[in-house]
């Protein structure tokens, strides 16, 4: 893949062999090309939409023979481009075919139509990954300001088609220990559904979510090492997904994965399904901590659910240095208890050091006896 211009990225294919023809398919995604319109409505209202897009494949190769089909969620079609040859039959459109398309051909077509689906999509998604050696990756992700993009100026009234009544996030099939905050602690209903090869998490919200409504909240959970982390000596491999299956059709705008590592790692190589954009590295402290936990992080825009690929990272962990916090705590136990027995040899010292005080008294009768009495202090 290379950037060209500000307008265009090239993609070059490479065959395995040597061939008169091939035959391959290409899948190209859009984001935001679908826009309100009319953008204010009244809740009781059809909503409709409006794609904008390519007529034509954008290519720098002159096309031959194209046909082009859009395929629409409903039948209640409004307008559309009519560039003949063209028909409609319920909720297709097919244009062509056409003959000797022109390279680079910029043409756009529209379609005005009735699309009742809510449109969900993520403004922010903060994915960090802290990786333990001693049994356990712990993820944290959180998402913020999660909303309903297609109808900015929908926000009256309690009901509707378009509103996000409740969405599914699949996690890993080894998940456990999940839970799930928002910016008042957890005020929606969740429900886990464990199967064979995920786990399930609806999120149903304390109240529908409508066009331009907004929702910030986390969710964590915990995987098996073993699963994640392969090692040879002292040389270590984390494979895992840069980002999981939110909610259907997903669209994130900015993805950010933070990996924690443990202290004293050595020699990091990241290597991402994709192109990504490299930030710098932090630190973050947890307990027992000296210097700080190394965070790698990169990040990316405008991702889609084909960007759910796996990771790797590769570093050096001297394995002397898993018995460092164990050695710390050790220690730190040692010199409690030495101190106790310290405290208590000295103050039994103290106790029989100090010689005790007597008092006389002598108490005088009208008899020949002396009655002496002795109070010790």
């Amino acid at each position: 893949m290379r950037k060209m211009s500000a307008g265009s990225t090239n993609f070059i294919i490479t065959f395995p062999e040597t061939a008169p023809s091939h035959v391959f398919y290409i899948e190209v995604i859009y984001t935001s090309e679908i826009k309100p319109y009319p953008e204010e409505i009244k809740q009781a209202y059809k909503q409709f939409v409006r794609h904008t897009g390519p007529m034509y494949f954008y290519s720098v190769y002159k096309t031959r023979f194209q046909k082009i089909q859009v395929k629409l969620a409903t039948s209640n079609i409004i307008s559309y481009t009519q560039i003949k040859p063209c028909a409609v039959s319920s909720n297709k459109i097919k244009h062509g075919p056409f003959d000797d398309i022109s390279d680079y051909s910029k043409e756009l077509m529209s379609v005005h139509y009735e699309n009742q689906t809510p449109f969900m999509s993520m403004n922010r998604l903060e994915r960090i990954i802290q990786v333990s050696h001693w049994g356990n990756i712990a993820v944290e992700e959180t998402k913020l300001k999660v909303s309903l993009s297609r109808y900015e100026f929908q926000k009256d009234g309690r009901s509707g088609q378009a509103s996000i009544k409740s969405y599914k996030t699949i996690l890993p099939a080894s998940a456990f220990g999940v839970y799930y905050r928002d910016t008042n602690d957890n005020i929606s209903t969740t429900n886990m559904n464990v199967m064979k090869e995920s786990v399930e998490l609806e999120v149903r919200p304390r109240f529908p979510v409508f066009g331009g409504w907004k929702t910030q909240y986390i969710l964590g959970y915990n995987l098996p090492a073993f699963e994640y982390l392969l090692n040879s000596d002292d040389k270590y491999v984390l494979k895992m997904r840069v980002i999981v299956d939110i909610f259907d059709d997903m669209v994130v705008d900015e993805a950010v994965v933070k990996i924690i590592l443990p202290e004293g790692y050595a020699s990091v190589q990241l290597t991402p399904p994709y192109p990504v954009r490299r930030e710098a590295d932090t630190l973050s402290y947890t307990y027992l901590d000296n210097f700080g936990r190394p965070n790698i992080v990169f990040s990316k825009n405008n991702m889609v659910e084909n960007h759910m690929s796996d990771f790797e990272l590769k570093y050096k962990f001297p394995k002397i240095l898993l018995f460092q916090k164990p050695i710390l705590i050790i220690t730190f136990i040692f010199i409690i208890f030495l101190f106790a027995v310290l405290y208590t040899v000295l103050h039994i010292t103290k106790t029989k050091l100090v010689a005790p005080k007597k008092c006389c008294v002598i108490n005088a009768h009208t008899s020949k006896n002396v009655l002496i009495q002795y109070i010790h202090e």
